[in-house]
């Protein structure tokens, strides 16, 4: 194979490769192993086959992109920024993507080699046009190039080279081409500053961070509900988040949402910002965040009780990030009655609202009834119980019923729920003094597709996992789902047959 490749390759150099042998080369290189194809390439190929790419023929240009991402992947990338700059930088002003794209990906594996890295950072050039890209029409362009950049701002050099040079004015410069290429430049300066607390006081220092806060505390609704987004990933690391404080953004964020209650158009961001709170609760604290701004949890529950769909599917998946741990759920047990009306509000959404709000909530539902074994104490298996209690009068008919509906989605959204209490001795008894319910989880005719399959079967392992089960389901029961757990998920009972003489 290798030959062959040799000689495709040979053929390639000459300009003599017509369409259909470029098409055997782009399967034969996938075929050959890298340090074999290093052993066959030359400068003339690689040459060639950029050359190749200058011709208007959409066909060509895609095998010969296949073929360089496969052999450009096999070689050092020293030597590809070393032989191949002027290549790769024709490559960024390519009319085809699919050219840009390659190129643009080179340069972020130059990363991997620090001696690549500060050839890259020696062509300001090759970094300009690459900032360029971001500006592209096309997001997947721009995507790469925010890929690169990224990764080329995760070593020292690059964080000098992006921030503390010319290129900073190319990256205002691209901002200004209009309001989604700015978008994009945030999303690359908040990916740069999640990396460490030094990339951030780079992006810091350039005052990008202040132009992204100025965004979000602004007049125009729609660009806070974008910004929102952004600030929210910022939050996601502790030095984002000490930063976030100490510039006092997550008071101002709090005041916004209590402003919302006098603003009409407070729908277009207000989700953003409570969902904001709500991943801040479970990275740092759900007591301390939720007692400092009182206003978040006032707001999940007023939309959560509201009419409009939007909102209770944003305070659904909130409750159920807060609920999540053990500490978010003691602050929502402390809201008492409320909570427990609000969970009935939600086993009603969970069987007759839209399909999409019904998933939400039965996920949110599992998130928080689930208690990890080394949790379950006598009082927060109390809790989860007195919660599953209140949505429903029958709770455990109520998702048996969503779980037998003909829709694969709502099908595993009840058993996952029935997952999370598996574990709990208290839902271990109301299943086993539930009629035809044991029976009905070793039943493997009622899963029709894999990923029911799975389901049942993650409900069965939970089961079998708890130290409570065989007591409390006895050893009938409890040698059944053994057996179940051993065959795995797929198992099909052999159905033995007799032939009978004169049959057909």
């Amino acid at each position: 194979m290798a030959e062959a490749v040799a000689e495709l390759l040979e053929r390639a150099a000459r300009r003599e490769a017509p369409l259909e042998e470029l098409r055997a080369l782009r399967l034969a290189v996938q075929a050959v192993p890298p340090a074999a194809l290093r052993a066959r390439l030359s400068d003339d190929h690689l040459g060639a086959l950029f050359a190749l790419l200058s011709v208007n023929d959409r066909e060509q240009v895609s095998a010969c992109v296949s073929i360089l991402e496969r052999l450009l992947q096999a070689l050092d990338p020293v030597y590809v920024i070393q032989n191949l700059r002027e290549e790769l930088q024709k490559g960024l002003f390519h009319p085809d993507d699919s050219v840009k794209i390659l190129t643009i990906s080179q340069v972020g594996r130059f990363v991997e080699n620090a001696d690549a890295v500060t050839e890259i950072l020696n062509s300001p050039e090759l970094l300009r046009q690459i900032i360029n890209c971001i500006g592209g029409e096309k997001i997947a362009v721009a995507k790469e190039a925010i890929k690169s950049l990224s990764r080329i701002a995760q070593t020292q050099d690059g964080l000098e080279a992006l921030f503390v040079s010319n290129l900073l004015s190319d990256l205002k410069n691209v901002m200004a081409t209009n309001d989604i290429v700015r978008y994009r430049v945030y999303e690359l300066i908040v990916e740069i500053s999640s990396v460490s607390a030094d990339s951030l006081n780079y992006c810091a220092n350039s005052g990008l961070i202040s132009e992204l806060i100025g965004e979000l505390t602004g007049d125009d609704v729609l660009v806070r509900a974008t910004c929102i987004e952004m600030v929210t990933s910022l939050a996601h690391t502790p030095h984002g988040r000490q930063y976030l404080a100490q510039q006092g953004i997550i008071d101002k964020i709090s005041n916004i949402v209590v402003g919302a209650e006098s603003d009409p158009f407070s729908g277009f961001y207000l989700p953003g910002f409570v969902k904001f709170f709500g991943n801040l609760a479970v990275v740092d604290s759900p007591q301390q965040i939720c007692e400092r701004y009182p206003v978040f949890m006032e707001k999940v529950f007023e939309m959560a009780e509201s009419h409009d769909p939007t909102m209770i599917g944003v305070a659904v998946d909130t409750l159920g990030i807060l609920g999540s741990n053990v500490e978010g759920k003691q602050v929502l047990q402390k809201t008492r009655s409320r909570f427990q009306n609000l969970l009935n509000r939600i086993g009603h959404q969970a069987k007759n609202a839209p399909t999409e709000l019904r998933l939400r909530c039965l996920d949110a539902i599992s998130s928080l009834l689930y208690l990890p074994p080394e949790q379950q104490t006598e009082d927060l298996l109390r809790m989860t119980e007195s919660w599953f209690t209140s949505l429903s009068s029958q709770p455990l008919e109520l998702f048996r019923s969503i779980s037998t509906q003909p829709f694969p989605d709502l099908h595993c959204g009840a058993l996952r729920v029935f997952t999370a209490i598996a574990n709990q001795p208290w839902a271990q008894k109301l299943m086993l003094d539930t009629p035809g319910f044991v029976e009905y989880v070793v039943d493997r005719s009622v899963e029709p597709d894999k990923a029911s399959k799975d389901a049942k079967y993650e409900l069965v392992k939970a089961l079998v996992n708890s130290k409570t089960i065989a007591e409390i389901f006895g050893n009938q029961y409890y040698l059944r789902l053994r057996a179940y757990l051993r065959e795995g998920p797929y198992y099909i009972k052999a159905v033995s047959t007799t032939a009978v003489e004169g049959a057909e």
